[in-house]
């Protein structure tokens, strides 16, 4: 999956500070590149599963998902945030960074939610995320966890 995340799937500076605003911010995304045929029904699958837990995670990172039909194609969509959003995690901590996954119906989002997960896990691929502003090192750095 050497290019499965494009540059142009990394979002920074966003302006969001709620939860509610960056989910907004993903469904139109989505639809504005071409990954969804309908804003609505992706905002409507990110906040039903939202409702059934959080997805904030640790370390100032979320791994928002969402399926539905109204989704083209399996991927994944960074958002670093400018400030830090106010969104429910495990640590407690504001998140800095959302890495949404996008699927449609089926089960390719779990082995993503898992993948993304373990990356999490790695304090040097927090670093590097969080530490970057450049969308194409980003995208790259999460290639790589999905290549591993």
């Amino acid at each position: 999956m050497s290019d499965f995340v494009k540059a142009e799937q990394v979002f920074l500076d966003n302006p969001a500070t709620t939860v509610d605003e960056a989910l907004e911010f993903l469904a139109k995304k989505a639809v504005e590149l071409g990954l969804a045929t309908d804003e609505a029904a992706v905002l409507d699958a990110f906040k039903a599963r939202e409702a059934m837990g959080t997805t904030g995670m640790q370390a100032g990172f979320a791994i928002p998902h969402c399926k539905s039909a109204a989704v083209n194609d399996a991927a994944i969509y960074v958002v670093k945030f400018a400030n830090d959003v106010a969104w429910e995690s495990l640590d407690g901590q504001p998140i800095k960074c959302a890495l949404a996954i996008f699927a449609p119906d089926g089960d390719v989002h779990l082995s993503l939610l898992s993948q993304v997960a373990i990356m999490l896990m790695d304090g040097k691929f927090q670093e590097k995320v969080l530490g970057s502003t450049d969308a194409a090192e980003i995208a790259a750095a999460i290639n790589a966890g999905l290549g591993a």
